[in-house]
């Protein structure tokens, strides 16, 4: 969770005047701060003309931050130039989605333990950085291992670690993973901000983008804070959401997320999260795996421009560490 001083460098109006302020209304963050009821906040601040010019000034910046409305014309236009579509390294996948991940855009994909979604995240990962651009990936539950992508990058490209010169290319390709350990919310909102920062200065740049972010799993972040009969929970999951998709949009970037399956009517497993989740991704996915099979089945469950019910498969890899 972002404290609200953390911004003060970027924005002074963010004084400790203005700090004190927040804190006497249990304001300490960038989340408590959109949680909060601001008409109240407004009201208690006229009594300050200071806190009140500055409230204002806030308000103002976060409304100017709104993504621009567009036509039809004008969201065709933008993604014929600037969107461009991250293969997986599964051919499977690659096929049923016209070549893989669309930048722009927010992928989930949902699936029980042991269907193959935290395999699609490494081979997309290495996939990626294979091709000399950077991965920022989120790991919520020790989940990423440097010595599986190791192997992965051996089984998809013919390399072999113990020699000299393919162990110099796979720590290439690893140095351009980057991993965050992150195991709640509000770490992931610290490190997506810092991501955005990050992300502004690399405009114009040339040298190894940042194209891939990953998020595993975004469930397992969100879950803890959907219990209780406040609303606060669910404002967040929205923010969160719409944080993922502004940077994936603004800065051209495939984000991918991982999501559990709970039970649902009649004993069918449906996509956790509930109904409000359902609309944020661009792309779901459902991925699932026959017991005792390595061969995992997926399917369509919402595409912008292509039918749900459309299926492929793909073997999966063996992960044994074989460093």
């Amino acid at each position: 969770m972002a404290p609200l001083k953390s911004l003060a460098k970027e924005y002074p109006i963010i004084d400790t005047n203005f700090q004190s302020f927040c804190a006497s209304h249990t304001i300490f963050s960038v989340e408590d701060f959109l949680l909060h009821d601001l008409d109240a906040l407004i009201a208690f601040a006229d009594n300050d003309h200071t806190c009140s010019h500055t409230l204002k000034q806030l308000l103002s910046i976060i409304d100017s931050q709104q993504p621009p409305l567009l036509n039809g014309l004008q969201l065709l236009e933008d993604a014929k130039q600037n969107k461009h579509v991250l293969p997986t390294g599964f051919e499977g996948i690659d096929a049923l989605l016209g070549g893989g991940l669309s930048e722009g855009q927010l992928t989930e994909l949902v699936g029980p333990s042991s269907s193959g979604k935290t395999q699609a995240c490494l081979l997309s990962a290495s996939t990626v950085s294979k091709h000399k651009s950077s991965v920022i990936y989120l790991d919520t539950s020790n989940s990423f291992s440097p010595q599986h992508i190791a192997n992965l990058v051996g089984q998809t490209s013919g390399y072999v670690y113990n020699n000299q010169a393919d162990h110099r290319y796979i720590q290439e390709v690893l140095d351009r993973i980057i991993c965050y350990s992150v195991f709640d919310l509000y770490q992931m909102f610290d490190v997506l901000h810092q991501l955005k920062m990050n992300l502004k200065c690399q405009i114009g740049k040339s040298d190894c983008h940042v194209r891939l972010l990953i998020v595993d799993s975004i469930s397992s972040l969100i879950t803890p804070i959907l219990g209780g009969s406040g609303p606060q929970g669910h404002a967040m999951m929205i923010s969160a959401g719409i944080l993922l998709k502004k940077l994936a949009h603004e800065h051209n970037i495939a984000v991918l997320v991982t999501n559990h399956v709970v039970g649902g009517e009649g004993g069918t497993s449906k996509p956790a999260l509930g109904e409000s989740w359902k609309s944020v991704p661009h792309v779901r996915l459902l991925l699932s795996r026959d017991y005792g099979s390595n061969v995992s089945n997926i399917s369509i469950l919402k595409h912008p421009s292509m039918a749900s019910g459309k299926t492929a498969s793909w073997t999966m890899y063996s992960l044994d560490d074989k460093m």
